[in-house]
């Protein structure tokens, strides 16, 4: 198959295209170099013999060298919660990234006859109904006290309420998800929609707002300054995480299956087994590297939540699909990225 990965500089865009790669697949991509440090992935993927353009996603006469395409990867974005009101990007441009940007990959399915994999996330949950979720402290780490239909020990399903907030990132790619269905049956070519948890490995570009995973464990190694912000400066909020490697088995299979009978839209995260607060990080750190002090801002961020863990229940039923790496794997890896590279916070920044 002819692969086309939208944003393939990116970490999750880079590792997926070199995976499909090493699976024998013809790939090729483009991107625009929006995030920091993504230019060190070009001669990366050029070496694997990947098709590569700048181009914007924004910009539909980009994607003219897109021909003979199989399947789209739309894993160009602004992956931000804070994007569009933290005075970085406007929200215009947000929305025009994530959300057009969208609307020119299905074009170009429609053109190509290509099917589309919609990389989406756990923000298009609703703010309200997660804060509302009843918690306790347990083992320095937010546990839930309560389940219900759509929360429960496993984490949230695909039912959990999606009504607003959700954040300007988070309704984007909601929009996108529901444009991208509406296309796919319109005009007969199968999407699929992966609603992925925090993704996290060696070589992420992490900042506070995203790929905290990276972020912290750099910043530790480095002993950069770090602060857990809000819920009491306890550190108690929790993830879960994934690594691209794992997210891939399962696209490997949604592109094998075509339009087979499937939920389209389905969890895609690391679930309660690798979920992890920050203080449960911090201590994780603190046996790989040393100590290190934590400063305390008791004031609370936008769009920060206690507790996101994704129960992926449904791919494991429906495609036998399972993470294969804990987070104590995906931490290791990030450590010894850390320890050969390290100034990441510096290429991360830009």
């Amino acid at each position: 198959m002819r692969i086309l990965v939208s944003g393939i500089c990116g970490f999750v865009g880079s590792e997926l295209a070199l995976g499909l790669r090493r699976a024998g697949h013809e790939v090729c991509g483009f991107d625009n170099f929006s995030r920091p440090g993504s230019q060190l992935n070009q001669s990366r993927i050029e070496e694997a013999g990947i098709e590569f353009w700048r181009g914007d996603v924004r910009e539909e006469r980009d994607l003219e060298p897109a021909r003979g395409i199989d399947w789209v990867i739309d894993a160009a974005a602004n992956p931000s919660v804070l994007a569009g009101v933290d005075g970085k990007t406007s929200s215009k441009e947000l929305l025009e990234h994530n959300l057009w940007g969208t609307v020119n990959l299905l074009e170009l399915c429609k053109r190509e006859n290509a099917g589309l994999i919609l990389l989406s996330t756990s923000r298009v949950y609703s703010i309200g109904a997660l804060c509302a979720l009843p918690v306790a402290e347990e083992n320095g780490a937010f546990v839930l006290r309560e389940t219900s239909a759509t929360a429960g020990p496993h984490g949230v399903t695909e039912e959990f309420s999606t009504a607003a907030p959700i954040s300007l990132y988070g309704v984007s790619k909601l929009a996108s998800e529901q444009i991208a269905l509406e296309y796919g049956a319109a005009f007969g070519f199968p999407v699929w929609v992966d609603r992925c948890g925090v993704m996290a490995g060696a070589g992420q570009f992490g900042k506070p707002d995203q790929g905290i995973f990276s972020y912290w464990i750099h910043s530790w190694a480095r002993r950069a300054p770090l602060k857990y912000i809000g819920f009491g400066g306890t550190g108690h909020q929790v993830r879960d995480c994934l690594h691209p490697e794992d997210l891939l088995a399962l696209l490997l299979q949604q592109m094998a299956a075509g339009d087979r009978q499937a939920s389209r839209i389905v969890n895609v995260g690391g679930g309660a087994s690798s979920a992890m607060s920050l203080r449960q990080l911090s201590d994780w750190c603190a046996r790989e590297f040393g100590p290190h002090d934590i400063a305390v801002d008791l004031s609370p961020r936008p769009f920060d939540l206690p507790w996101v863990v994704l129960d992926a229940s449904r791919a494991e039923q429906e495609w036998q699909w399972k993470p294969r790496r804990t987070v104590d794997d995906i931490c290791r890896e990030i450590a010894q990225h850390a320890r050969e590279h390290p100034e990441w916070l510096e290429v991360s920044r830009g």
